[in-house]
């Protein structure tokens, strides 16, 4: 219907040349009405192509020499200046129509390789979103298919001999079969058939990967890129109802490849790294366990051996290692309690049971426990007179205050005190626990609070496991606050955690 259309414009408009120049414009010259018509030849090539554009040349060849070149109304031509004028009209109508439809072509060409450019960077934005390589994998099939608008697209990954699809519905997909030569036909007697079976799809998926080179659609079939981790065939990207030009092929190929190469790189990196944290953990946690155990046990051995080989001793000294027994123990008790807390943090198998709590009773608390443990050192409170409730678990946060004011009274001189503040920041409340100690080097005051890191500077003066600061920050976390510390070094550290306000 349209090519009908576009006939009837063509020879429309030589007739309505014609009739405008024997009818409106008599005096017009022979040369004015050629030029006339190459116009419009011109404008057929430019936009409906050569074919049209020669018909047309033709055509009007045949009506300038009709009607206008002499003897008028015959297709003798009585003088030989007029066949010279006759031919080069139709050689430079065709010539330029050759030329008008070349440009036109290599314009469609050029925005057809201009779309497929976009469409690939839009495409290379997108592969970088998933973090994984199984994530990469199920996102590439649609990422593709939405990119070069086709209605299904197939990845073959080797490794595993695994399938993913854009529309896992399509039971259509993956149905190719191709040669292994250099021919672009389908394998004799491959049908699109829905009931075949995993191996028979699997075998041309295979053999769609082992492809040279890039195979365009052909009756039927989707057309087929070759994926390569190097020079080694790591899968196949079928895409069906789609024809792209071979370099887009090749580029797109390169691209899907470099990205799993890449997620797999970031993935061999995470592990490695994941190793190498586990290792450095279990390093510590054996280093400061051993440490922490091996003090309290050796207490206690001492003082089991002089019960058990001094008969003699008196009343005092035997309940003096008594004492020494049940203190040692109940630090051994709180290093596994630790430990356990720790580990049942990180599992997330702590159930915390939140709800709205006063300020005032969660920081008296603690502080009345720490003032009994500490009867010499000073502690001053200086509370907000208008502190909303929070959401919290009220003996999951006494254990944060606890941890904050025993670490407070261990790294600060006994003449100083230790100052308890809270306030509200928006819908946060914030609590504060500050001393005058020596500080924490800047570098850190992050560190501080990963599993069994303890000071540079007071490692070996004061003991520890490293395990408080890093219980303290999962368990604000799991409230949904945070936590950090501000510190000068020389003048002590200010550590503050936040929790949410509750809903009156």
């Amino acid at each position: 219907m349209v090519e009908a259309v576009r006939w009837v414009i063509i020879f429309n408009g030589l007739a309505g040349i014609v009739a405008l120049y024997r009818h409106f414009f008599r005096a017009a010259n022979p040369t004015t009405v050629a030029l006339t018509l190459l116009l419009l030849v011109l404008v057929v090539a430019a936009n409906w192509g050569l074919r049209y554009a020669v018909v047309g040349s033709i055509v009007a060849t045949a009506l300038f020499n009709y009607f206008f070149l002499p003897p008028i109304g015959t297709f003798t031509i009585a003088d030989t200046q007029n066949w010279v004028a006759l031919l080069a009209f139709l050689g430079t109508a065709i010539f330029a129509s050759h030329l008008s439809n070349r440009i036109r072509e290599e314009t469609d060409e050029a925005n057809a390789r201009r779309r497929e450019a976009e469409m690939l960077y839009r495409l290379g934005r997108q592969l970088l979103q998933p973090e994984s390589v199984a994530d990469l994998l199920n996102f590439i099939p649609s990422s593709v298919a939405s990119a070069f608008n086709s209605p299904a697209v197939t990845l073959y990954f080797a490794g595993g001999d695994r399938i993913y699809l854009s529309d896992p519905l399509r039971i259509s997909s993956p149905h190719v079969a191709w040669k292994l030569d250099d021919t672009t036909k389908p394998r004799s007697g491959a049908q699109r058939d829905p009931d075949r079976s995993r191996a028979d799809v699997l075998r041309d998926l295979r053999e769609a990967m082992q492809l040279p080179a890039y195979k365009p659609p052909i009756d039927g079939f989707p057309s087929a890129i070759p994926l390569h981790t190097g020079v080694r065939p790591s899968g196949a990207l079928l895409i069906e109802a789609t024809s792209v030009s071979r370099e887009t092929a090749e580029a797109l190929g390169g691209l899907i490849s470099m990205s799993i190469e890449r997620a797999e790189a970031l993935e061999n990196s995470a592990r490695s790294e994941a190793a190498q944290e586990t290792e450095r953990l279990r390093t510590a946690l054996l280093d400061s366990v051993t440490h922490e155990l091996r003090t309290p046990l050796t207490s206690i051995r001492a003082s089991v051996t002089s019960l058990l080989s001094q008969r003699g001793l008196s009343d005092e000294e035997r309940n003096d290692m008594l004492t020494v027994i049940d203190e040692e123990s109940d630090r051994l008790n709180h290093l596994i309690e630790q430990a356990v807390e720790m580990a049942q943090l990180d599992a997330h198998k702590v159930h915390l049971e939140v709800k709205p709590q006063p300020v005032v009773a969660l920081v008296n608390t603690a502080v009345d426990e720490c003032r009994e443990a500490h009867p010499a050192r000073e502690i001053r409170v200086s509370l907000a007179s208008t502190l909303p409730n929070v959401l919290a678990d009220a003996e999951w946060i006494h254990k944060v205050l606890g941890n904050l004011l025993e670490n407070a009274v261990k790294y600060s001189p006994a003449s100083q005190p230790i100052f308890v503040s809270a306030d509200r920041q928006g819908a946060m409340v914030a609590i504060s626990v500050a001393d005058r100690g020596a500080g924490i080097e800047p570098l850190e005051q992050e560190m501080i609070f990963d599993k069994f890191y303890r000071g540079q500077g007071q490692r070996e003066r004061i003991s520890g496991t490293g395990m408080g600061l890093a219980i303290c920050r999962a368990i604000v976390d799991a409230h949904g606050g945070t936590i950090g510390v501000t510190s000068q070094q020389g003048h002590g550290s200010v550590f503050t955690f936040t929790l949410p306000v509750a809903r009156s």
